[in-house]
């Protein structure tokens, strides 16, 4: 054990490593003391001393000493928290003595590579992360989206997402937030989305059509299902935000409907209606087929729309378009034809945009709902069945006389 003596001569020697020990021995002893006041004023004095040494190493073996401690001076506490950044980091990562008004000053004015001690404190309220946020560098952003444990609004995730959504680390880190909310993630799909089509691979190995087609039919699911949960979490932002964006069309109400996400549907028809979407889930669910026409005029819709859209819900109530690919073949080759006869195969240019979207559907379903039927079919014991005259054509393709295609 060290005497008040021999500490006074460490604290005085000219050797730097001397002073460390004595500035360490007096943060540590102040902060653990019980004893007599004028025992504690002498250690609070020595310890403010040490605040003045020239030496580096004294000051951050005297911030060590009191760095954990709720018990530690708040002057001293301050004064470290400005000190080299070799001290700093320290203090502002651990100190519990820096409170919430202390942290959000600092973060405003600190060095910007300072700033990452900060958001390694072992707790964050959401306001001193906008004050991280708004200091608007990248690493400490990356570092706070990564925190599972940090409330951050919003607000500032959607404006995360419109400004950093084109790098995929941000990409990554704002997915992999559980409370995301829908419009963020609406955002980061679409940049996500474009990425991936402007990659050489994609480019290199889908037509232009082809790629077209699929990538508008992914992002048509996936508007669809953000929307379906947004409309459960009640984020009706969200649809206004899409409207904005013109995101709310003909095609989307139909794929809505078409595959299962009636909530969506409805919440994106009351916001065209100005409508409680409970109301117009009710009339969708419920109505007589001329409220549900009525309430879809109500949103602007022409006529021909209306009555398309009309005879959809009807459908919708009768069969289960969320995960039946059968079901879903069923409604659309129905509406196809009905439209067909309705109007002599001249369909007026209102319908141009549905009829296109239930023709496209009407290929895609009939794909997934053939794929497996004839394995299926021969594995049923009717492997030994032969198609009518198939030697008779085999040989006929075979022979001199078969076609060439240009291209081949």
């Amino acid at each position: 054990m060290i005497g008040y003596g021999e500490f006074l001569d460490l604290s005085q020697s000219a050797d730097s490593a001397e002073r460390a020990q004595a500035a360490f021995l007096v943060s540590s002893a102040y902060v653990e003391h019980a004893g007599p006041e004028d025992e504690r004023a002498a250690l609070f004095a020595a310890l403010i001393g040490f605040l003045e040494d020239s030496s580096v190493k004294v000051r951050a073996a005297l911030a060590y000493g009191m760095l954990r401690s709720a018990k530690a001076p708040r002057v001293a506490i301050l004064a470290l928290a400005g000190d080299a950044p070799i001290i700093s980091r320290a203090v502002l990562q651990h100190s519990p003595v820096l409170i919430e008004t202390d942290l959000l000053g600092l973060a405003r004015k600190i060095p910007v590579e300072l700033l990452g001690a900060i958001a390694n404190r072992d707790r964050l309220s959401e306001r001193l992360a906008e004050a991280l946020f708004d200091r608007s560098d990248k690493d400490i952003d990356l570092q706070l989206l990564r925190r599972g444990d940090l409330d951050i609004s919003a607000e500032r995730l959607i404006s995360i997402a419109n400004a950093h959504a084109g790098d995929p680390v941000y990409r990554g880190a704002l997915l992999k937030r559980e409370g995301l909310p829908a419009e963020a993630r609406w955002i980061v799909v679409q940049k996500a989305s474009s990425a991936i089509r402007a990659g050489r691979l994609v480019s290199g190995a889908l037509m232009p059509q082809r790629a077209e087609r699929l990538f508008r039919d992914a992002g048509d699911n996936a508007l669809c299902a953000i929307g379906e949960a947004a409309a459960v979490a009640r984020e009706h932002g969200f649809i206004a935000a899409a409207r904005s964006d013109g995101a709310i069309n003909t095609r989307i109400l139909m794929h809505a409907l078409l595959h299962g996400h009636a909530l969506f549907f409805a919440d994106a028809i009351g916001q065209l209606c100005g409508m409680p979407s409970s109301k117009v889930f009710s009339i969708l669910g419920q109505g007589a087929r001329a409220s549900v026409n009525a309430l879809l005029a109500r949103s602007g819709m022409s006529a021909g729309l209306r009555n398309l859209l009309t005879r959809l819900v009807l459908y919708a109530r009768d069969v289960d378009l969320s995960g039946d690919v059968a079901a879903r073949l069923f409604v659309v080759t129905a509406l196809i034809e009905e439209l067909v006869i309705e109007h002599d195969g001249l369909l007026p240019d209102e319908l141009a945009e549905g009829f296109g979207y239930l023709n496209e559907q009407n290929l895609a379903l009939a794909r997934q709902a053939s794929r497996g039927v004839m394995p299926s079919f021969v594995s049923d014991g009717v492997e030994l069945a032969r198609f009518p005259h198939s030697e008779v054509r085999v040989a006929e393709l075979a022979g001199p006389q078969r076609v060439a295609l240009p291209a081949a």
